[in-house]
């Protein structure tokens, strides 16, 4: 009995190997084949040499002794050391000064640009003048030709009704004689009885100053910075003052204006304070000893009160000085009325003197020279006609009404 039942355990132990063999077998069947890791690659460091090693197998050359090498004399040893210079930088060369075309008859040059914009205007007139009958319909339309071009309504009656009285007078109407008439009612309306020459001598010992003011916009900045050119190229000497502190190109922009011609422009920080820059400006001028100081203002007209205030403070701080020789407003001849309520408001701030009207070339809207002189009853002293650095001109009367009328 003891054998059978060793054998039954036998077998069964048998049995169960078996089985585990077999599961085995299966599980290993199952799972991929996987390779061994890689082993990391090592680079080993060069290796170093070892006392008494050498990189390469010693030449052959023949030595000398101490004997035979050639060693410097005593004269070359004291002699002085040549100083090795570091390189330097050049400097910038400076801006090469310009000189200005003269003025005298500048407008005349500039003739053909005006002609072009103001040339509807005097054609408008002649064409309606010289009509057989002068009726009504064409007083009415001569007048309101007169109105287009900005005249005013005070100085257009005041025209028509001088004409009607010399149309009637003079009867027969060549084309020659009506335009010699317009040509002298024009010139009478535009005024030749003015002073339009821009004041640069002082009569003291001090310079000559003069003081720009406008709207930012108008083109008062370079409207300063041409004028400098106009007095340099008529033989006087400038300082410029950047006194217009609140925008911050405008200094910068003077400065490039007054380099061009050799004038020194006086600056400040910005946002500083405009009445301290006139006063260093004007302070400059006399230690200089300028002929003529330009103070270039700010042009805020949103709070008018500042706008007097700081306009007033400024004229008060030159005249510590001496007297302000020259008020100059700038105004954009392309506005046209717009320009007068501008300035009425500069004349209620400072005694303006004078007129500069700018891109009078870009309007057809002449008839403001004549508006706003019998607004401010002061006389336009410049015209703007163009960007060019030479297109500021001396006003001249007859050359403008010439331009007015065409050949």
């Amino acid at each position: 009995m003891e054998i059978v039942i060793l054998a039954v355990v036998i077998a069964l132990v048998a049995i169960g190997a078996i089985s585990g063999l077999v599961v085995s077998s299966r599980k290993k069947k199952q799972l991929p084949p996987q390779a061994p890791p890689a082993a990391p690659t090592i680079t080993a460091p060069p290796a170093e040499p070892h006392v008494g090693d050498e990189a390469e197998t010693p030449r052959e050359e023949p030595r000398r002794t101490i004997e035979e090498v050639d060693l410097p004399t005593a004269e070359d040893a004291v002699e002085t050391p040549v100083a090795v210079e570091d390189p330097v930088v050049a400097e910038a060369p400076a801006p090469a000064v310009e000189i200005p075309e003269p003025t005298a008859g500048r407008l005349v040059r500039l003739r053909a640009r005006l002609a072009r914009s103001q040339n509807s205007l005097g054609k408008g007139l002649l064409t309606l003048l010289s009509r057989e009958h002068l009726d009504e319909d064409t007083w009415e339309e001569i007048e309101d030709t007169l109105l287009t071009a900005d005249v005013g309504v005070a100085p257009t009656q005041e025209l028509v009704e001088r004409l009607r009285e010399r149309v009637r007078v003079l009867g027969t109407r060549t084309p020659e004689q009506l335009r010699t008439l317009l040509r002298e009612e024009l010139l009478h309306l535009v005024g030749t009885d003015f002073d339009r020459a821009v004041k640069t001598e002082s009569g003291l010992d001090t310079p000559a100053v003069v003081m720009v003011v406008g709207v930012n916009g108008t083109g008062k900045t370079t409207t300063t910075g041409k004028l400098a050119r106009v007095l340099v190229a008529d033989g006087r000497s400038v300082v410029l003052g950047a006194a217009d502190t609140f925008r911050a190109a405008a200094a910068d922009q003077l400065q490039t204006w007054g380099e061009r011609v050799g004038a020194r422009t006086v600056r400040g920080p910005e946002a500083g304070d405009p009445a301290s820059v006139a006063f260093d400006s004007v302070k400059e001028g006399i230690a200089e000893g300028a002929d003529v100081v330009l103070i270039d203002t700010a042009g805020r007209l949103h709070t008018k009160t500042g706008l007097m205030d700081e306009l007033g403070k400024v004229k008060r701080v030159v005249e510590k000085h001496g007297p302000l020789d020259e008020v100059l407003l700038v105004l954009d001849a392309t506005t046209g009325q717009n320009g007068l309520v501008q300035a009425r408001v500069f004349a209620e701030v400072v005694d303006i003197t004078g007129i500069v009207l700018t891109k009078l070339d870009g309007t057809a809207k002449g008839g403001i020279v004549v508006a706003v002189q019998r607004e401010l009853g002061v006389p336009v002293k410049l015209v703007g006609l163009g960007e060019g650095p030479d297109d500021l001109a001396p006003f001249e009367p007859e050359a403008f009404v010439d331009a007015l009328i065409g050949d």
